[in-house]
């Protein structure tokens, strides 16, 4: 029979495996409690960022942003421009090299 038990994982001197200690349950109560004590007690924590509540300074990091962001598209449609331009020369090269064999008439038959 204890076979039977240790074969599907359940151990009868081991109890409440798994349940949170005394001490963790303290330690989230405390944690949820600070939290909400902070967020009631300091308002100013809790309002909404620069952005949103429309601060004089969130213009300029936005700016920066988008003109970033526009320049690294610009960089990424140089590169496919590049790519494919290369492609054109590397075909150009070699329409060249098979147009500068001559095909012998009457050779060796």
């Amino acid at each position: 029979m204890r076979s039977q038990i240790l074969s599907e994982g359940k151990d009868p001197r081991r109890k409440n495996v798994g349940a949170p200690s005394p001490l963790s349950r303290l330690r989230i109560w405390a944690a949820t409690i600070s939290a909400v004590a902070f967020a009631t007690l300091l308002p100013q924590a809790a309002q909404a960022c620069p952005v949103c509540f429309g601060g004089a300074s969130a213009g300029k990091g936005m700016d920066a942003a988008i003109w970033f962001l526009l320049s690294v598209v610009g960089f990424v449609q140089l590169g496919v421009v590049a790519l494919f331009f290369s492609f054109w020369r590397r075909a150009k090269e070699l329409r060249r090299k098979r147009e500068s064999f001559r095909l012998l008439e009457g050779g060796a038959r």
